[in-house]
């Protein structure tokens, strides 16, 4: 019992960070906070698998998860990297439809499914904040088939940038966190290893982005990445 209360405390700290109670008001606030608790994730930990019971819905208050299918042929297609304010786990046939695991140290908060869904129909506004979540996720989901199906190397690698960075910060200058391994961001653009070092390579050689760490990237020119994103550059970084 103790431990749960401590848990439910921490949640009811971590609140204000989360998209999910954004603009619901302060009761409708402490109902969500109340059926929630934190759970702590390592780098490379996995919070659930493909195929398992979807007992819980999650959202992420701090660092970062990779959520992924495997094909049959064992290869793995990443479909989105989640941070904070970003939900996971929604599963309407009551099995999770992908794998996650965490890139970083995580920090989740954790729904139980049953409870998550009564609030639906008992907090006003909550299935209003709850569509306006769901909608942004489509939107990447959106995002992702057009890159997969027609962009070219340069313009998935410029895309993906774009996508990492605060949209709130358009000056050249922006700085980029990526603490994913080159591998995850082949696997997200469906490129190689090779072709998306290679890309970075270019980008730096003709000064749109900066180096300084793998996990670091520059961009110094945000004019022409968004330029090579949306294919308007016209030749072949």
């Amino acid at each position: 019992m103790h431990a749960q209360v401590a848990q439910n405390t921490a949640a009811n700290v971590a609140g204000p960070r989360l998209g999910l109670g954004q603009g619901l008001g302060r009761q409708a606030s402490g109902q969500l906070m109340a059926l929630s608790s934190l759970h702590h994730k390592a780098p490379g930990e996995t919070l659930f698998g493909e195929g398992d019971e979807a007992d819980s819905i999650y959202e992420v208050v701090r660092g970062m998860v990779r959520i992924h299918k495997l094909l049959p042929d064992g290869r793995r297609q990443i479909t989105g990297f989640l941070s904070e304010g970003q939900l996971l786990g929604l599963a309407p046939e009551g099995v999770f439809v992908y794998t996650a695991e965490a890139i970083t140290e995580v920090t989740l908060c954790r729904y139980k499914r049953a409870a998550f869904e009564r609030l639906i129909e008992e907090v006003p506004g909550f299935a209003k904040r709850l569509i306006a979540v769901t909608s942004q996720e489509l939107y990447r989901a959106q995002d992702q088939m057009l890159l997969l199906g027609r962009k070219s190397a340069t313009e998935k690698v410029a895309s993906f940038l774009l996508l990492m960075t605060d949209p709130e910060r358009r000056e050249a200058g922006d700085e980029v966190e990526v603490p994913m391994t080159r591998s995850d961001i082949a696997d997200y653009l469906g490129l190689t290893i090779e072709t998306v070092s290679r890309t970075l390579s270019k980008l730096k050689q003709d000064g749109i982005i900066a180096l300084p760490t793998p996990a670091h990237i520059e961009i110094r020119d945000r004019d022409r990445l968004e330029e090579l994103a949306a294919g308007e550059a016209g030749e072949e970084c």
